[in-house]
C-alpha cells in the first residue's frame, strides 16, 4: 500500500465531503458478498464440510481483529479517538459478563460441528488466508493510524451480509443451532456504530484529492484481503 498513487492532474480539485463519501460507499460493489463462494453459501448450496471450512478459516480473521485494533490504538496520539476505538477491541475480546465476538464465533463453530479445541487449534486455516489476514494486521501496525482506520470501512457493507445470513441460513441449513448465529445478530448494530466513527475520521483526514485517492486505494486493499480469503477457502473446499 506504499505504492505511488495514480498520476493526477496537478490542479485536480478535492471532492466534496459528500462526493468523497459516495465514492467510498461505491466500493461496496467489490465486497465479498458478491464472491461466488458467498453467493453459494447464501443460496444453500454449500455442503456441511464447506461451511465448516469457511467458519474455521474466518475464525483466524476474527481473532486478529483485536490485534489490528490494538495497533491502531498504539499508533494514535488522540485520546478521544482511542476512547472510542477501544470499544471495538472489547467488542471482540469481551469484558466482564460480555463474552464478545470471538466467543460468539466459537459458538458458531460448535453449531456447525467444529469442536471448540479443533477451531482454536487453527489447524484448518489455509496458508493464503493466514497470509491475507497477517498482511492486513501488518498494514495497521505500519501505517498512519488514520489510514488503518480507513481500511476498516469495509464495515459499511457488513450489515447487509449479516442480515442475509440471518435470513437465509435457517431455511437452507436447518441443521445449525440458531443460537450459533448470535455473532451475525450482534454485529449489525455494532458495525453501524463503528462506521459512523470511522467515516468521520476518514472524511476529516483525507481532504486533498491525492489523499482521497489514497483512501480509495486503502479501502480497495482491504476489500482485496477479504476477497482473497474467499478465493483461498473456495479452492480448499471445492
Amino acid at each position: 500500500m506504499n505504492a505511488v498513487l495514480t498520476q493526477l492532474e496537478p490542479d485536480a480539485a478535492a471532492w466534496t465531503r459528500e462526493e468523497f463519501e459516495a465514492r467510498l460507499r461505491g466500493k461496496g460493489e467489490r465486497y465479498h458478498i458478491f464472491h461466488p463462494f458467498n453467493v453459494k453459501m447464501n443460496s444453500g448450496l454449500l455442503e456441511p464440510s464447506q461451511l465448516r471450512g469457511w467458519v474455521a478459516n474466518r475464525f483466524y480473521y476474527q481473532i486478529n481483529i483485536p490485534n489490528k485494533d490494538g495497533a491502531i490504538i498504539a499508533n494514535c496520539p488522540d485520546r478521544e479517538t482511542r476512547r472510542k476505538w477501544v470499544l471495538r477491541l472489547l467488542d471482540h475480546d469481551g469484558w466482564e459478563d460480555n463474552s464478545g465476538g470471538i466467543e460468539a464465533w466459537s459458538r458458531l463453530g460448535e453449531a456447525v460441528g467444529i469442536p471448540r479445541e479443533e477451531l482454536w487449534s487453527l489447524r484448518h486455516v489455509v496458508p493464503a488466508v493466514r497470509f491475507a489476514v497477517d498482511a492486513y494486521v501488518n498494514f495497521a501496525r505500519q501505517s498512519p493510524w488514520q489510514e488503518a482506520v480507513c481500511s476498516s470501512l469495509t464495515e459499511m457493507f457488513a450489515p447487509k451480509i449479516h442480515k442475509e445470513r440471518l435470513a437465509n441460513w435457517p431455511q437452507h441449513y436447518d441443521w445449525i443451532d440458531p443460537e450459533g448465529l448470535h455473532y451475525f445478530r450482534s454485529r449489525i448494530s455494532l458495525a453501524e456504530r463503528d462506521v459512523e466513527h470511522g467515516l468521520q475520521v476518514t472524511l476529516d483526514y483525507f481532504h486533498t484529492r491525492a489523499q482521497q485517492e489514497r483512501a480509495l486505494q486503502i479501502l480497495q486493499f482491504k476489500l482485496d484481503v477479504l476477497w482473497s480469503m474467499m478465493d483461498a477457502i473456495e479452492r480448499a473446499y471445492p
